[in-house]
């Protein structure tokens, strides 16, 4: 699996086990700082 693969995966789990609309904003900007890190590998 490639790491935007993984990273997908990640995404959609994590916005799976969130509540509320602030917490998915929260958790997607999380997630765009992870993939961030990842390209810059």
């Amino acid at each position: 699996m490639s790491r935007l693969g993984a990273a997908m995966l990640l995404c959609m789990v994590v916005l799976a086990g969130c509540n509320t609309v602030a917490g998915a904003g929260k958790d997607v900007q999380k997630v765009g700082e992870k993939v961030e890190e990842a390209a810059k590998k």
